[in-house]
């Protein structure tokens, strides 16, 4: 792999939102350390929720990019879903911890993102490809719309995050279904 390769446009956007992640989740889970001291909440909400836009935007910019130039590298593979499950994960445990996230609904989603994780790397090693699903790519982008409303205390967020819910365990048994039709299994 070249360095052309690995710093391509999309791969930099990727790894700007695997370093958006932390930054969000810092501004959401220490509103009351010293060197927030004299901002109100909302205000450190509402930078949370610029993080987590300006990151949301990385993963639509990095994959229109890498799939319009032809820019799609086996790193970009690994760092796109990598980045977007540390983003989402990030908005939503900040917000379970802040009382505005249901820890039921955090619990599945988290539950079904490593298990389905610990599958594509399975599905790897028997040199299958589980690539993200229409309803995957979905799922995702419920999730980012839902966080957003939560971040901001729109209403309708709650409803939201248990629709996100919903399409995380389907697409969830979506990947588990494809790789039992495909697997070799011994």
């Amino acid at each position: 792999m070249n360095k052309s390769q690995i710093f391509n446009i999309p791969n930099i956007l990727a790894f700007t939102r695997l370093l958006l992640a932390p930054v969000m989740f810092l501004f959401l889970v220490n509103q009351d350390a010293t060197l927030f001291e004299g901002i109100h909440p909302s205000w450190l909400n509402y930078i949370a929720a610029f993080i987590f836009v300006l990151a949301s935007a990385t993963d639509f910019f990095d994959g229109y990019i890498a799939r319009t130039f032809d820019q799609i590298t086996v790193l970009g593979s690994i760092l796109d879903p990598l980045a977007d499950k540390m983003l989402t994960l990030a908005g939503f445990l900040g917000l379970m911890m802040l009382g505005s996230a249901s820890p039921w609904a955090v619990f599945l989603i988290i539950t079904r993102e490593l298990f389905i994780t610990g599958l594509r790397v399975s599905a790897v090693s028997q040199g299958l490809d589980i690539s993200a699903s229409w309803m995957g790519k979905v799922k995702t982008v419920v999730q980012m719309i839902a966080i957003g409303f939560l971040l901001m205390g729109w209403m309708g967020g709650e409803i939201l995050l248990w629709i996100a819910v919903v399409l995380t365990l389907y697409s969830g048994y979506e990947y588990v279904r494809d790789f039992f039709k495909n697997t070799k299994l011994s």
